[in-house]
This record gives C-alpha cells, sequence and structure tokens, in this order.
C-alpha cells in the first residue's frame, strides 16, 4: 500500500512560496531522517502545482559522475522531445550552472535536488560553486531550488555560519514522523487500542507503516516483518544510524543501553569507560532526535538546562522497539523461532506501549488542550515527574501562576478504579514545589472508569481513551469540567 496522506502544513507552506517566485527566487532547504517521507512530499507537491519540475537524485559516485547525472536530468527537462540524449560533458560546475541558467531563460521552475549531501560526498567544493551560481546566475530567476537530504547533521551544519550557503536559504522545512492521528489512514479498521500499539513499534514513518497490512491484526504484522530474518526491518537500526554518524557501533551501544532501562549517565556508560566521554555521544543523538533529554516538570526553568536529575529516552518508536525486543532475540529470530519469540514479547508489550507511546501520547493531548486554550491555565511545561517520593506521569505547570496538572496514565484492559484516583490525589503534597498553588487533576485510561472513580474524581478530568482519539482525530481536544470543585 502507497499512497499520501497528511503534511497538509508543509504543502501550504511550499505554496506559499512558490506564489511568491515570480518576484523572489526560492532557495529551500529540506531534511529529515531516512523513509520519512521528503521525496513522497515534494514530488507530490511538485505535481500538484501543475507546474514545471525538475527532480534529481544524488548517489554516491564519483564528482565526474556527479556532475554528469545532473547535466543529464537538465537536459531531459530542457529537451523533452529528445529524452535520454547525452548532454555534453561538464569538467566543473561552474561551466554546468552556466548552462543551467542558460536553459532556464528565465522560465520559472521549481528544481529539487534530492540526497544533496551525496553530492557534496563526490565534490566537498559544491556548495561553494553553489553559493556563487546562486548569488550571480539564479536569484533573479523565477527558480524554486530545494536541496533535500536525510543526513540530518550534513544538511542543519549547511545553515551554520561559516558555511558557504549560509544566508542564502529563503525557508527550512524539518520533515518530522507523521502525527498520531494520520494511523487511521493506513489501518481504518484497527481500534484505537491497536493503533496506539502499531505506534509503539513504528512510529509516525510512512515507510514503515506501509509494509504492515492493514487487513491482517498487529501480531501477525509484528511477527511477518519485525521479526523476519529478511525484509527492511532487518537491517534497518544499522543501516539509519550508519546514514547519520560515524562510529556507528558506539552510538549503537548508547541507544541499546537506554532502550533497556538505563537513562542517567552513569547508567548508560559503557564498562571500561569515563562518563566524561559520554556527552559528544549523547548531544549527538540529541541533535538526529533520536534520543531526548528528560527533565522533571517540577524543575524551576532557570534550572532545567544544568540539573543532574536529567534522564535520556529513544525517541525514536522503531528503534525503541527493536533494541528493546528484537535486538537481544536475534538468536530466536535467526532461528525461525517466531511464534516463541512472540509469545516472550506479547508478555511484556502491554506494559511496554502503556510506558511508552500511551503516556507519550498523554502529554501530547494535555498540550493540545493548552493550545485550545481548554486548560485551567496555560502550562509554560509539560511533562512528568520523579523522585524518590513520588513519580507521576504527566505534569503540566505555570511558574507564575503558580498552577499545575497532576495526570496519570492507565494502559489496563479494566476501567479504572477509584483507589487509582485517590492515590494520584495522595502524591500531591510530594511533588507540588511549594505553598499555595493551584493543584488540578486529569485520568487517561485505555478502559475508561469505575462509576465510583468518576464520583471520586468529580474535580478531575477523566480521559478515556476514545476521548484521546476522537479529539486526535479531529485536531481538537475536549473540555475541563464545567464545575469543578475545589481542592
Amino acid at each position: 500500500m502507497t499512497h499520501f496522506v497528511g503534511r497538509q502544513a508543509e504543502i501550504s507552506a511550499l505554496n506559499r512560496l512558490l506564489k511568491d517566485r515570480p518576484r523572489l527566487a526560492q532557495f529551500v532547504i529540506v531534511y529529515g531522517r531516512r523513509r520519512v517521507g521528503k521525496t513522497t512530499l515534494l514530488l507530490h507537491w511538485a505535481q500538484q502545482t501543475k507546474q514545471s519540475y525538475l527532480y534529481w537524485v544524488a548517489r554516491r559516485e564519483t564528482a565526474e559522475a556527479t556532475r554528469q547525472s545532473f547535466a543529464r536530468a537538465l537536459w531531459n527537462w530542457a529537451y523533452p522531445e529528445a529524452q535520454n540524449s547525452e548532454p555534453p560533458l561538464f569538467s566543473n560546475w561552474e561551466s554546468l550552472f552556466r548552462e543551467m541558467a542558460r536553459l532556464m531563460d528565465h522560465r520559472p521552475l521549481i528544481m529539487i535536488w534530492d540526497e544533496f549531501p551525496y553530492a557534496v560526498e563526490s565534490d566537498p567544493s559544491l556548495p561553494s560553486h553553489l553559493q556563487a551560481a546562486w548569488d550571480h546566475l539564479f536569484k533573479n530567476h523565477p527558480l524554486m531550488l530545494i536541496l533535500s537530504g536525510s543526513h540530518i547533521g550534513m544538511m542543519v551544519d549547511m545553515m551554520s555560519y561559516h558555511a558557504p550557503l549560509y544566508g542564502r536559504f529563503t525557508a527550512q522545512f524539518p520533515i518530522g514522523p507523521l502525527p498520531f492521528s494520520m494511523i487511521s489512514s493506513f489501518f481504518p479498521k484497527y481500534t484505537a487500542a491497536e493503533r496506539v500499539s502499531v505506534y509503539a513499534c513504528l512510529g509516525g514513518i510512512p515507510a514503515y507503516l506501509e509494509r504492515f497490512d492493514p487487513n491482517q491484526d498487529l501480531s501477525a504484522n509484528i511477527r511477518l516483518h519485525l521479526f523476519s530474518r529478511t525484509g527492511m526491518f532487518r537491517s534497518e537500526p544499522a543501516v539509519l544510524i550508519s546514514d547519520l554518524v560515524r562510529e556507528t557501533r558506539i552510538y549503537e551501544s548508547i541507544l541499546r543501553t537506554i532502550a533497556n532501562g538505563a537513562h542517567t549517565p552513569a547508567e548508560i556508560v559503557q564498562p571500561g569507560q569515563n562518563t566524561s566521554n559520554l556527552p559528544p555521544y549523547l548531544k549527538r543523538l540529541l541533535e538526529l532526535k533520536l534520543i531526548e533529554r528528560r527533565v522533571p516538570a517540577t524543575i524551576p526553568l532557570p534550572q532545567r538546562e544544568t540539573t543532574t536529575r536529567s534522564r535520556y529516552h529513544v525517541s525514536d518508536p522503531y528503534l525503541r522497539f527493536y533494541y528493546r525486543f528484537v535486538e537481544p532475540n536475534l538468536e530466536m529470530v535467526e532461528q525461525g523461532q517466531i511464534e516463541a519469540l512472540w509469545r516472550r514479547v506479547g508478555s511484556q508489550f502491554r506494559a511496554f506501549v502503556g510506558m511508552t507511546t500511551f503516556e507519550e501520547l498523554c502529554r501530547e493531548w494535555v498540550i493540545g488542550q493548552a493550545s485550545a486554550g481548554r486548560l485551567p491555565f496555560t502550562p509554560e511545561i509539560v511533562g512528568s515527574h520523579w523522585s524518590a517520593e513520588a513519580q507521576v506521569d504527566v505534569v503540566a505547570i505555570n511558574w507564575h501562576e503558580k498552577a499545575i496538572l497532576l495526570g496519570e496514565c492507565k494502559w489496563g484492559v479494566d476501567p479504572v478504579g477509584r483507589g487509582v484516583v485517590r492515590e494520584l490525589m495522595d502524591k500531591t503534597a510530594k511533588v507540588i514545589p511549594g505553598e499555595d498553588w493551584q493543584v488540578h487533576y486529569a485520568l487517561f485510561a485505555r478502559a475508561g472508569f469505575s462509576e465510583a472513580a468518576r464520583l471520586e474524581g468529580q474535580a478531575a478530568l477523566l480521559v478515556d481513551l476514545a476521548t484521546m482519539d476522537a479529539d486526535f482525530e479531529r485536531g481538537a481536544g475536549g473540555g475541563w469540567p464545567t464545575e469543578e470543585l475545589p481542592i
């Protein structure tokens, strides 16, 4: 199954840039991890504009081969009646860019250079040549030049102060995974709980989601694709990481360690290593958005950057699933013991979904509520809390107003009882960062709430999965109880 889903915000932004192109040439940079859908987005958008566009994808080859590959794409665009005719040989980028300007001849053009970092690898001087060409040849043409790439580090570096192309880009588009609300487009027959579980395995990566068969249940898809000895998923972690960083062995080791429950630098550091060697690797993984640094929401804003209470978590759902369940059991995968492996994973899978994806979606839901103005206050931070005394899954806090929301998330298959409500409220004194705070409560439950819980939690917001799912689908939120009881 291959179809285009979502990305309406990106398409609208690209259309606005295109509208300005006749008076202002556009130089756009698009970047995001492998398989996130950059190429699909750009080609879908270019085709729906009904305007002339040229698409070229760079490969890992010599500088001469790279130039001729681009020249061939340029020739096919300029001379469509003579498709596949060979262009002349170009010995340097200057002569090729001059020919490009001549062929454009002030004709409007969308030009997409895909996997641009590969072209730079073949010829590191390319950005300098492109800078000169943009300044002297292209910027007065009705051109929309788009550079796209999966090597996030290299793409971001091109925008840095010392890079040749610094200051030339008129727009940048970091392309992230699809949101949870888009999962129903891939799995229209799945229940909300099943879609949350899919999201826990694959995240919002379109190429992953397209691999799963929407007519088979989740367990069948996991066994067929994620536990396969062959296919895309078998080598995906190594391919993804090697595409982003060097020294892949160290980065994979860090990701593996974090995914299996090590969250502080002292826990993450490898035997025989010093924690002082770890920060550069963590920083790079943070930049690539493969991990995230979490700080208790109750840490005051000025202290959040320097606190030692931070924890690191794998933020990519597929890598989180792979290092938690697949990589430790590769022997079973290689021996084809798929059913035995599923029995082993299945006994832990529900807890895994609840402690990772469901909690994250609950925090995301709170952020959506805040953006829509449906919370009793506007939070400055939405996160969680942990200490030796208490742990709270969802915390939203406004330090200026001294208002705080405490929330608990339950992924069990039975309705939440009154004891869970009371337990959350009993944590209040252990969590609030001082006196005279307005305290609000929210409980999130996959299976809803018992009548006793509803009576106990009249002052709280009780949110079941069906409500959350509907809110995500329509991009809106519910509401706070109209008659909130005093705490």
